[in-house]
């Protein structure tokens, strides 16, 4: 299931933001070392006080899995402000209907629980509510910057990406940024590469969204 916490309601979740900033410290700055902002046992930087969109995936007993947020194109985020490189000709990506994906990460024990095309079910449930968010915000499409790796994880769920310019190696990886088109297609897709069958948002979440 995905909760779905606008950065307005952080302080109304203090378990869950504990448990995401925690996933996502153990995973970017632990496990792939990059040079990520850290405050004790939390990754968070200066895009988590901009009012993002917070997707958790929530297992048994409400156990946080994963996590990741979205941010509208038209105020600051990773792709303009931090990794511009991938960005052909002083390209910006900027509209209301297209908001950024980062920060996406999954808990390390619920990795071998896989799909039966072996895609990470936590995986599968942030990306098909990525598309669910979207559909209900009226979006057409999600922008991204992402690894190797995690270009071989969209391949296996059947999510197609528009390449923005060419990757780049930034630090020890390729850097690719993309944008992914938000509609019922696509989510068909995911849900079948996930076995998914019905909407992942708890329905207490979609009526807070509305509300923000």
């Amino acid at each position: 299931m995905i909760r779905l916490i606008p950065g307005s309601h952080r302080a109304d979740f203090p378990r869950e933001i504990a448990a995401m900033h925690e996933i996502r410290k153990r995973t970017f700055h632990d496990r792939l070392g990059w040079q990520v902002k850290t405050l004790r046992s939390w990754e968070i930087d200066e895009f988590d006080a901009l009012n993002p969109l917070y997707l958790i995936s929530t297992g048994p007993n409400e156990v946080v899995n994963g996590s990741l947020r979205l941010l509208p194109t038209t105020g600051p985020n990773m792709l303009a402000d931090v990794f511009p490189e991938l960005l052909p000709g002083g390209l910006r990506i900027e509209s209301a209907t297209i908001w950024e994906s980062s920060r996406f990460s999954v808990r390390q024990e619920v990795a071998a629980d896989r799909s039966e095309n072996l895609l990470n079910r936590t995986t599968g449930e942030l990306l098909s509510g990525i598309v669910e968010v979207g559909l209900i915000a009226g979006l057409t499409e999600v922008v991204s910057v992402y690894d190797a790796m995690f270009a071989r994880i969209l391949k296996r769920a059947n999510c197609a990406a528009e390449l923005i310019g060419k990757p780049k190696r930034i630090g020890d990886a390729m850097g690719y940024a993309a944008l992914f088109e938000i509609s019922e297609r696509m989510l068909e897709n995911l849900r079948k590469a996930a076995g998914i069958t019905e909407s992942v948002l708890e329905q207490k979440s979609i009526e807070r969204l509305a509300a923000a």
